[in-house]
């Protein structure tokens, strides 16, 4: 740059566009723990009772539609042992897959200990799977080609419309699930492209007053391979300190940040140390607090600018059971000391607005000096958007059950949706509280935004299911974000028109970051 040339300088002052974190709806699911729900006397089976009692009766009137008037006149067998032999009808039930190369806690107990554990599989999935539906009477073996492409997985509520075989098997001709959920005051995007999924760089320049949020997970501080300088760029993004003009002006539309789990890398015990420490006490080569100081460091020149929803994750600090609970704000250093800056159960739900919330006093929250006249221009256009994020362990450990190809994590993502549950498979393969009277993880409200962290790679979708009854079109955005250490990709959501779009960080000659989107 010449010593003549100009630094460009806006126009206007340039203002982030604010959003408020609005109250949860009666329906909207809880998942903190506290002294009311906080045992662990109950069986886990009360949560497969509990999801099949509340699921049912909107998988039974699905079906019922579905199937009515077809030929052979379906009846409906409201136990799964009272299936008339020969006779067509459809069941409802609780899905089980009987997988011989899924973990056994029970042969684990029971295995030698002189015998080493075997590694953990990739999959469970083989040629010798069995899917049975069981309720409270019993359980019935489903069979047939349908079966072959049915990609379920234990836990799933459906209805199956078949006829049972000599051998006793119910052999199946069509499957039906709960479908999404209501989506009260759901308002369509009227400007959205329904083929667009994924936006141009263009397009985030543009759009003049439409709010946006971000979404990062797996920044894995402290990892060997690490990623210093691409989260140093990500702050310096965030906050307006990098890019030009355009860029600038692009981040001021960003009004928060939610951090998707696996903010922390999985500590690396080395075994000479730890024996060392336990003999002598706490040994400063064996541990470093370097890796939660950095963190703490880089949400606090964050905090100072927009809004931060930090989730615990698979490799963070936090206790293994779903949900997870959310991490000590003091962990966070100067952080914490900003009202902005909140940790988040894992999963949560996000109720997203642009018209900020009165008191209980019935006046405005914060600063409406500097905020009024933006929160009542962006308003009139952005409607209130729900989100729901977790940081991927579901989905994890669903892929697990699944052929991949043809599934994909995003056909999986989906089909969570149309069975209204986050977390199907707890409590079979995936830790979880032991809830008695509810289950958090079914899907009461379809959300907007549908958030999973820590992803093999960015991919969006944005789903949708025909109105009935006098319904609104249900749609969501689904949206799989990728680990930040390993690809240095951040991903922006317009809250307006639901579209996705990705930022990657990369620095030359790095290992760590950057490598994909």
């Amino acid at each position: 740059m010449s010593e003549d040339s100009e630094v460009p300088v806006p126009d206007a002052p340039l203002t982030r566009l604010p959003t408020f974190v609005l109250p949860p709806s009666e329906k909207t699911p809880q998942f903190t723990i506290n002294a009311v729900n906080k045992s662990y006397k109950h069986q886990y089976a009360n949560i497969y009772f509990v999801r099949l009692r509340l699921l049912r009766e909107f998988v039974e009137k699905n079906a019922e539609k579905r199937w009515k008037g077809i030929e052979g006149n379906p009846v409906f067998v409201r136990r799964v042992l009272d299936v008339v032999k020969g006779k067509l009808c459809y069941i409802v039930g609780t899905v089980y897959m009987d997988m011989p190369l899924k973990p056994n806690v029970l042969e684990d107990i029971a295995r030698d200990h002189a015998i080493p554990v075997p590694p953990l599989r990739q999959k469970y999935h083989s040629e010798k799977d069995n899917t049975m539906l069981e309720d409270e009477s019993g359980r019935i073996r489903l069979v047939g080609e349908r079966m072959k492409s049915s990609n379920l997985v234990t836990g799933v509520i459906i209805a199956a419309l078949g006829i049972e075989t000599n051998n006793g098997d119910f052999e199946v001709v069509d499957i039906c699930y709960a479908g999404m959920a209501p989506q009260p005051g759901a308002e369509s995007p009227k400007d959205a492209d329904e083929s667009m999924d994924i936006d141009d760089a263009a397009s985030f320049g543009s759009a003049d007053h439409d709010e946006w949020i971000a979404i990062v997970s797996g920044l894995d501080v402290g990892a060997v391979s690490s990623s210093d300088a691409q989260l140093q760029m990500l702050a310096e993004y965030l906050t307006g300190e990098a890019g030009g003009l355009d860029d600038q002006q692009g981040v001021s539309r960003i009004s928060r940040l939610i951090v998707a789990g696996n903010s922390l890398a999985p500590v690396v015990i080395n075994e000479e140390l730890d024996k060392k420490s336990r003999r002598y006490g706490h040994d400063n080569s064996s541990f470093s607090p370097h890796p939660t100081r950095l963190l703490a460091s880089c949400l606090e020149d964050i905090a100072r600018s927009m809004a931060i929803h930090l989730l615990a994750g698979a490799t963070d600090p936090s206790g293994t059971l779903l949900p997870q609970q959310a991490l000590p704000r003091a962990m966070f250093g100067g952080a914490s000391a900003y009202g902005s800056f909140s940790t988040e159960t894992n999963p949560t739900y996000l109720h997203i607005g642009t018209t900020q919330p009165p008191s209980s006093d019935g006046k405005t929250n914060g600063n409406a000096s500097s905020s009024k006249a933006a929160s009542s221009s962006s308003s009139s256009r952005t409607p209130n958007r729900t989100i729901l994020v977790h940081s991927g362990q579901p989905l994890d450990d669903m892929f697990c059950y699944l052929p991949t190809p043809p599934v994909t994590r995003l056909n999986i993502a989906e089909a969570t949706l149309r069975w209204r549950h986050i977390a199907p498979t707890a409590p079979d393969t995936l830790w979880c509280h032991p809830y008695f009277t509810k289950d958090p993880f079914i899907i009461t409200e379809t959300p907007d935004i549908y958030i999973v962290g820590n992803q093999p790679a960015f991919k969006t979708k944005l789903v949708t299911e025909r109105a009935r009854d006098g319904e609104k079109e249900r749609r969501c955005r689904i949206v799989l974000v990728p680990s930040f250490n390993q690809t240095g990709t951040l991903v922006l959501v317009n809250l307006r028109t639901l579209v996705a779009r990705s930022v990657s960080f990369a620095v030359e000659g790095m290992t760590a970051g950057g490598q994909g989107s």
